[in-house]
């Protein structure tokens, strides 16, 4: 679970509904505070939230892009339903063609899209439908098929637990269970986060994350600029892994020193940075 260090946006952005021809969305929406130079989209991870990319907005907003962070179908402040059939990725992946096209003129190519984890494999499902509306994808510590395997043992127990228990009741669980040192960082905020989260969501992308399949040749084959970022350690996908993977894509890479698997909340500076410098290079 990635853990934003604050839930209140800067003052360069501000919460809305972003109205789509697929639902409405709740969005953290940043304003460039220099001349534009584009717009980008930033999906959210595993039990993650658009609050994750707070730290990333400001930065990114005075580097002149127009940012865009958007809870999913049954993340936090977007509604879902309580059927798991309505997460399939297919659906996710229109969802994200949806929200790109209410961003700006449909398929005129100016999106940048980033996913972080889960996000990332929205995104690049999203890709492989139709790359026309994207400028680029940002693949965040996002692997190239299923999490390793201690993931997907933790994945299973968690989804079992939501067949069984409350949302609260899973809550007080995971906190037990957490090192002391993250325990201390977590709020009420994370809480009331993780409440209003659908638990068909959770369950339905958690098996997407266990059962992938490695679309990396296909991802190869659309012509878009690929970047894959991460920490210089991460226990979801190993690092030599995606290193791999961004050799098959012929893809741009970036390690962020001293982060893990969340380098947005872990060192948000340096990874707004490298956003920057492969959005410029472009």
């Amino acid at each position: 679970m990635s853990r934003p260090h604050t839930f209140t946006p800067p003052p360069c952005a501000h919460a809305r509904q972003l109205r789509t021809a697929r639902g409405d969305f709740a969005v953290l929406d940043a304003s460039p505070s220099t001349v534009s130079r584009g717009t980008a989209l930033l999906l959210p991870g595993y039990t993650g939230s658009k609050e994750d990319f707070i730290a990333l907005l400001e930065p990114l907003s005075a580097a002149g892009y127009r940012t865009v962070a958007v809870d999913g179908r049954g993340q936090y402040e977007t509604d879902g339903t309580d059927r798991q059939e309505t997460y399939a990725q297919g659906e996710l992946a229109r969802d994200v063609l949806a929200q790109a096209a209410a961003l700006g003129a449909p398929d005129d190519g100016t999106v940048h899209l980033v996913g972080h984890s889960l996000g990332g494999q929205i995104a690049r499902a999203a890709v492989l439908l139709d790359a026309a509306p994207f400028r680029s994808l940002t693949l965040m510590s996002s692997g190239p098929a299923e999490v390793a395997e201690a993931q997907q043992l933790k994945v299973k127990v968690l989804s079992d637990a939501l067949t069984a228990l409350t949302m609260a009741e899973v809550w007080e669980a995971m906190r037990a269970l957490d090192p002391p040192e993250d325990a201390a960082t977590d709020g009420e905020a994370l809480r009331r986060r993780w409440l209003r989260h659908r638990p068909a969501q959770l369950i339905a992308t958690g098996r997407q994350l266990a059962t992938e399949p490695d679309r990396v040749a296909e991802l190869a084959a659309v012509p878009l600029p690929v970047h894959v970022l991460s920490g210089e350690r991460d226990d979801t996908w190993p690092v030599p892994l995606l290193d791999e993977m961004a050799q098959r894509l012929g893809a741009r890479r970036t390690r962020i020193a001293g982060a893990e698997h969340s380098p947005n909340t872990d060192r948000p500076e340096e990874t707004a940075a490298a956003l920057v410098g492969f959005w410029n290079s472009l």
